[in-house]
C-alpha cells in the first residue's frame, strides 16, 4: 500500500468535509460516546476549561459545553470549523472553535486547558509526527490537567487487513496502534491514570479501540 506522507493530513481531512456530506462522513456521530459521558457523570471529570484535540463538526465539544464546561474545539479543516460553528449556534450552545495545526506551532491558541481529548483523532496521525503531538497536548494543559485519548488498536478488523497502515472506504490511510506503543509515546509527558482497550460504536460497527486517560506531568 501506498502511505500517505505525513504533510498532505490538512488537505486529506478538507477533501473530506468538503466532498462528503456530513450523516455519511464515518466518525461524524452525534452522540457522545459511552466512555466520555461516564467519566462526566461518574465526576471523575467535572466541569473545567477544555479542549477538543480534532473537533470535527463539533458535537463532543457541543455536549461538554451542555455540561457546564468551557470549551474550545479545534480541527485541521476549515470546513470541520465551519461546520461545528453552524452546529453550536443550531444548539445554542456556547463554544469556541478554531483552525489550528495540531503539529504545528500553536500559535492560534492563546490559553491553556484543565482537559483534553481526542477522538477517533490519533490513528490518522502517524509515528513519526506523534511525539510532536504529544509535546502540544502537554504544552495545551495547564499543571495537574488530565487527558483522554481513544484511537483504533491494532486488533481491530472493521476495516480488514492486519497491518498497521490501512486504507479505508473514505480514501484516508489510518495508523492502528497497540495499548503498549501508546504508553511508551505517553508516559515522558503524562501520569497514565487507565489504559486499556475497549470497544467504541462506530456508524453500524464497532471497533476495537485504545483507552488512555492520563495526568500532565510536570517536566
Amino acid at each position: 500500500m501506498k502511505i500517505i506522507p505525513e504533510g498532505i493530513y490538512s488537505r486529506e481531512m478538507n477533501k473530506v468535509y468538503e466532498m462528503i456530506p456530513l450523516e455519511k462522513i464515518p466518525w461524524n456521530v452525534e452522540t457522545p460516546p459511552a466512555v466520555l459521558v461516564e467519566l462526566v457523570q461518574s465526576g471523575k471529570l467535572k466541569p473545567c476549561k477544555a479542549i477538543d484535540l480534532g473537533c470535527g463538526a463539533g458535537n463532543y465539544a457541543i455536549y461538554l459545553a451542555g455540561k457546564g464546561f468551557d470549551v474550545t474545539g479545534v480541527d485541521i479543516s476549515p470546513v470541520a470549523i465551519k461546520h461545528a460553528r453552524e452546529n453550536a449556534l443550531k444548539k445554542g450552545v456556547k463554544c469556541r472553535f478554531l483552525v489550528t495545526d495540531l503539529l504545528g506551532d500553536l500559535h492560534e491558541i492563546d490559553e491553556t486547558f484543565d482537559f483534553a481529548y481526542d477522538w477517533e483523532l490519533l490513528h490518522h496521525i502517524f509515528p513519526g509526527d506523534r511525539e510532536t503531538y504529544a509535546k502540544n497536548v502537554h504544552k495545551l494543559l495547564n499543571p495537574g490537567g488530565k487527558y483522554l485519548s481513544v484511537c483504533f488498536n491494532e486488533g481491530d478488523r472493521s476495516f480488514g487487513g492486519t497491518g498497521r497502515y490501512r486504507k479505508t472506504g473514505i480514501g484516508t490511510v489510518l495508523y492502528f496502534s497497540s495499548i503498549d506503543e501508546l504508553i511508551v509515546l505517553f508516559k515522558p509527558y503524562f501520569n497514565i491514570i487507565e489504559a486499556k482497550i475497549i470497544t467504541i460504536k462506530g456508524k453500524g460497527i464497532e471497533h476495537l479501540a485504545n483507552y488512555v486517560f492520563m495526568e500532565r506531568l510536570e517536566i
